[in-house]
């Protein structure tokens, strides 16, 4: 168990870095060639936090272990809500920004929905998957489109990512290079790790995906969340979790189905209907006082833990 754990960690660490040295190479090589800030936040930024679950499902996948892939996107959608966006209203009440609800937590709840339909017979075909790629790249040219237009409107702040980013071309491509090498390694021992895990306690990869990989992966997102909470600017937390989430859906599903087809028969309706209640809930909760309160906030925490609690439960048994 001890060598699981080691892989688990030393791979969750080798993510976070990774994705760090890729997003900052890759925002200054954008900004190198003449893309301005606020796409290069966007688009590199946006894609860059995604990194982290986007190699994991794609080296689980790639392995055979479709159940890890799939589990590791629905439970990151649950765990962004339940877990992320909870405790972030908990610590302190979160606003929510009007074009959120105009556009894209609708979007957001049509994707989850959408995956729910893909994933249902527990499958996802190529075709499937270059369906929620194009929606990926029609949400980026729109999202960059509407924040030309208006810059509020954008998800990511990327100004951290931007001061980071070296101002040489060869430190920009080394930088990046050098993080995608270290996201696929870190991809393999923590997928490693998992399984490994998984196969000493008899729980299935499904929940092993649904938990321990959808939560490792999203651990630097509830760090940054929590952070932001502690120092009153929780409200960045629910565009993050609806930005992160639309991508979870569209890129990550959709790279992964794209390169191989995705069978995942692990996940159960009941996981995929968790996950739509979880995402369709934020429609009404965001409604009442524009803003998520720290009650709301226990509500989704408790949820989530009592989501996990089954799992764990459920394969015990």
């Amino acid at each position: 168990m001890l060598t699981a754990i080691v892989l688990i960690i030393i791979g969750g660490l080798l993510l976070y870095f990774g994705a760090e040295w890729l997003i900052a190479g890759g925002a200054g090589l954008g900004l190198l060639l003449g893309l301005s800030p606020l796409v290069v936040g966007l688009t590199i930024v946006a894609f860059g936090t995604s990194a982290p679950e986007l190699v994991v499902s794609v080296s689980s996948a790639l392995r055979g272990q479709g159940d890890i892939a799939a589990g590791n996107v629905v439970g990151s959608n649950i765990c962004n809500i339940g877990l992320i966006l909870g405790l972030a209203a908990w610590i302190s009440p979160v606003r929510v920004q009007p074009q959120l609800l105009r556009r894209d937590l609708p979007l957001m709840m049509g994707a989850c929905v959408l995956l729910a339909i893909f994933l249902w017979g527990g499958y996802v075909a190529r075709w499937q998957g270059a369906l929620l790629f194009l929606a990926l790249i029609v949400y980026v040219s729109w999202s960059v489109i509407a924040a030309r237009r208006d810059p509020s409107v954008a998800l990511e702040d990327p100004d951290e990512a931007l001061e980071k980013a070296p101002k040489s071309m060869a430190k920009c491509i080394g930088l990046a290079l050098l993080g995608l090498i270290v996201l696929v390694g870190g991809s393999q021992l923590f997928v490693e790790g998992a399984v490994r895990l998984a196969r000493l306690f008899g729980m299935s990869e499904a929940v092993i995906g649904l938990t321990i990989v959808a939560i490792g992966t999203s651990l630097p997102e509830l760090a940054a969340t929590v952070v932001a909470a502690t120092k009153g600017q929780s409200g960045i937390a629910l565009g993050n979790v609806v930005g992160s989430n639309l991508f979870n859906v569209l890129s990550i599903i959709g790279i992964t189905s794209l390169i191989t087809p995705l069978e995942a028969k692990g996940i159960t309706h009941f996981d995929l209907i968790i996950m739509m209640i979880f995402a369709l809930a934020l429609w009404p909760l965001a409604w009442t006082g524009a803003r998520f309160n720290r009650q709301e906030g226990f509500a989704l925490t408790t949820g989530y833990v009592a989501y996990i609690a089954w799992l764990v439960v459920s394969t015990v048994n």
